[in-house]
């Protein structure tokens, strides 16, 4: 892959595997898109809570062809960081992750939460 343009959120990847509004908006990003290991957890929680087994979830998900990219201690770091910014918006610990990469990385964050729209911290695409 060449330099990503993008960090897709959890919001983003499940409208993509759950066929949701906004997955038209995504998919042309895949190619080009990375994700965070936390965001990846986010993922396949999510689709296990929807009864899919564990192992046809990670296959739906790697089918997607996504970088992931570990959570090491500088993203942790930033996460931390981001929290006294995003409190007031309740932004999870995923969601903070997929922004701290989108801006270390310099590059969008995909999201189908318009809030994140009303930060400052980076490109926001909203996909819905």
């Amino acid at each position: 892959m060449s330099k990503p343009t993008s960090v897709l959120d959890s919001s983003a990847i499940l409208a993509v595997l759950n066929a949701e509004n906004g997955a038209t908006n995504v998919e042309p990003l895949l190619s080009r898109s990375i994700v965070s290991s936390v965001n990846v957890a986010e993922v396949l929680t999510k689709l296990v809570e929807r009864n899919i087994s564990l192992k046809n979830a990670l296959e739906n998900f790697l089918k997607l062809g996504l970088k992931i990219v570990e959570f090491d201690v500088n993203q942790a770091a930033k996460v931390a960081e981001l929290r006294p910014v995003t409190k007031h918006l309740g932004l999870s610990l995923g969601d903070r992750s997929c922004l701290s990469l989108a801006i270390s990385e310099n590059i969008t964050a995909v999201t189908a939460d318009k809030i994140w729209s009303s930060l400052n911290l980076c490109k926001v695409k909203v996909i819905r």
